[in-house]
């Protein structure tokens, strides 16, 4: 018999308890990428990029929310990755952070970016019907996001994943259990 994965399909709502840092709400994310499988099923050197659609439609932009207190950055950053992508991975050290002004609310944000190399993709996540989820090569991942801070995420990662020297030596396989996500 095999063993069932159960996730729960509600992402979390409200911002009560999110963290925030002098007086800017702190936002996670992730720029979930795996290698490329060539037509002999050989894993090849090319990335490519899950995008995702914004709730709203109107948008590309990688998976990414608010901070709770009741998790560390890197639980943050891969509930997010399943909430909006359905996409769970290894998460890879810290991009960057980045300041930016929120559009829709007319203030700043601190926003946090992780890599996630992509180890599974669910058929069923919370977020399914309001997004749409995309891998994409490395050029038209980096035209369709929206935003620019996370075009410079995006950046950083292609940096890292080129040079050996800067290549992580250890990623955390960060488990979302029932408990985390609901």
């Amino acid at each position: 018999m095999g063993v069932e994965k159960m996730v729960c399909l509600v992402s979390r709502t409200g911002r009560q308890f999110q963290r925030y840092n002098k007086g800017r709400r702190q936002v996670v994310g992730c720029i979930p990428y795996r290698f490329k499988l060539s037509s002999d099923g050989k894993i090849s050197d090319e990335l490519e990029i899950l995008v995702i659609s914004s709730q709203k439609g109107h948008a590309m932009m990688f998976p990414k929310g608010g901070w709770e207190l009741d998790e560390s950055v890197e639980e943050a950053a891969a509930r997010e990755s399943l909430e909006e992508a359905g996409v769970l991975g290894n998460i890879g050290h810290q991009l960057g952070k980045w300041d930016f002004l929120s559009k829709s609310r007319g203030t700043y944000y601190e926003g946090l970016m992780f890599p996630m190399l992509v180890t599974e993709q669910l058929e069923l996540w919370p977020e399914q019907h309001a997004r749409q989820r995309i891998w994409m090569n490395l050029v038209d991942a980096r035209e369709a996001c929206r935003d620019w801070w996370m075009k410079e995420a995006l950046d950083v990662l292609v940096e890292r994943l080129s040079s050996p020297m800067n290549q992580p030596k250890e990623e955390k396989n960060i488990s979302i259990s029932i408990e985390t996500m609901c």
